[in-house]
């Protein structure tokens, strides 16, 4: 009697180390090693290009998320992966999101969720759905990335406001990101708003007759704001695009310090409308989700959002690329 009690107490001994094994990374010591990515293979039909960067970006994290096989997950590894490596191949998916059409690249988000939620509702103890959904604020969402799109960010809150895999708190943090992300998206009108100028003129957006128009929200004594000052001001393509009427910059400021803003003045070329906002209407009515200064919006002439709270970067690239006629 007492060998069989022996013999039942090893065998659930066993049966619980397996399922604690197969929690999140299976009972094979192979797995328990740190594996590269696993970016996926283009297919030979789809060869290079634009195509092959398209499948990348909607497939990039299915190998990843096989949910036929699990690996050790802990504090430095995510399925199996080193974490700095799950998040340098999150950059390099950012990457390839850039690089296709605003379509596919929500498409591509919009397979991720899909990808990690599956993932989550096989096995809950694995951090695959916690750390790529972090990752997705991180690099989509937060205003110091050089990667982040509003756009792109908008269905992955979505997602996450109404999955059940979330808890109710954050699901409404999420709901709210989204509504966020839905304001001044691009490719829509952006939001008509009024601004006074030092001489006390009254203003609008939609006032501005430029081909092009610069939406600058700055603030006084800000360095990146001069930064961009400066940039704006030393480029002679740019300049010229300005001083042709062709481009139009509406230095924006909608905070209640109007006295500093005075004090700024010379700072502020006079070729530019620079204004503030006089019934700090921008951020009460949350007509654009200003969430870090500067924040900078390309609008074409019937004030359509071209590029929405994008890295000063990306702009002056998109503006030299319509100075060269491209």
């Amino acid at each position: 009697m007492a060998v069989d009690n022996d013999i039942r107490l090893l065998t659930a001994v066993f049966a619980l180390m397996c399922a604690i094994l197969q929690g999140c990374g299976g009972p094979a010591a192979e797995k328990s090693a740190p594996r590269p990515f696993p970016v996926p293979e283009v297919p030979s039909m789809i060869g290079s290009g634009n195509e092959a960067i398209t499948y990348l970006a909607t497939h990039f994290w299915d190998d990843f998320t096989d949910t036929s096989e699990t690996y050790v997950c802990d504090s430095s590894t995510v399925n199996g992966v080193h974490t700095d490596d799950v998040e340098q191949a999150f950059a390099d998916w950012a990457g390839y999101l850039r690089s296709g059409t605003p379509d596919d690249a929500r498409e591509a988000v919009s397979a991720m969720f899909r990808r990690i939620a599956a993932f989550e509702r096989r096995d809950t103890s694995t951090n695959v759905f916690e750390t790529v959904s972090s990752l997705a604020e991180k690099y989509l969402y937060d205003p110091n990335s050089p990667l982040r799109s509003e756009d792109l960010y908008l269905p992955f809150a979505s997602a996450m406001s109404s999955s059940p895999l979330v808890p109710p708190e954050k699901r409404a943090v999420y709901e709210y990101d989204a509504k966020m992300c839905s304001l001044n998206r691009t490719g829509s009108p952006a939001a008509d708003f009024r601004f006074m100028d030092k001489a006390g003129r009254s203003h609008t957006l939609y006032g501005i007759d430029a081909e092009y128009t610069l939406l600058f929200f700055s603030n006084p004594g800000c360095e990146a704001c001069k930064y961009i000052i400066d940039a704006l001001e030393s480029d002679t393509a740019l300049g010229s695009m300005v001083s042709s009427g062709r481009l139009a910059v509406a230095n924006i400021y909608i905070d209640e310090d109007i006295e500093a803003w005075y004090g700024y003045q010379d700072i502020y070329p006079d070729s530019w409308y620079n204004g503030y906002d006089p019934d700090f209407i921008i951020r009460t009515d949350l007509l654009y989700n200003v969430r870090a200064i500067p924040s900078l919006y390309l609008l074409d002439r019937d004030k359509k959002v071209l590029l929405k709270d994008a890295p000063e970067d990306r702009v002056f690239a998109a503006l030299h690329r319509i100075g060269d006629g491209q």
